[in-house]
């Protein structure tokens, strides 16, 4: 049965494709309560309707192993999808804290460079 894990330690959101077709990028690295956690992975809630800050929240999770130490054990997830239009950040859940990270359109970037 999956569960979240403990803690999570570090977030990179960040868009890929293009202006067309923008994909949502989510790198997180965090810490599972034992060793063997298995089938870790972010798991993006689901809206009926975007929510009001514009945030997409995901829960950092895995498959606790059958016996196994508690001993905190680093784990790496990521998550790649189509990037809604209302998305301006990226919020992971855990156990113990959560982290979020605002998202950029790498191309608004480029034009505010040739602006200046």
């Amino acid at each position: 049965m999956s569960e979240l894990v403990r803690e999570i330690v570090e977030v990179n959101a960040s868009i890929d494709g293009d202006e067309e077709n923008p994909l949502l990028v989510v790198e997180v690295e965090g810490l599972a309560p034992t060793a063997g956690f298995a089938n870790i992975r972010l798991d993006p809630h689901v809206y009926i309707t975007p929510p009001d800050d514009g945030v997409q929240d995901f829960d950092l999770v895995g498959d606790r192993p059958a016996d196994a130490a508690e001993v905190p054990s680093e784990v790496e997830a990521a998550w790649e999808g189509p990037l809604e239009d209302w998305c301006i950040g990226v919020r992971i859940h855990a156990v113990d804290n959560l982290i979020e990270d605002e998202v950029f359109e790498p191309w608004d970037e480029d034009d505010e460079n040739e602006a200046a």
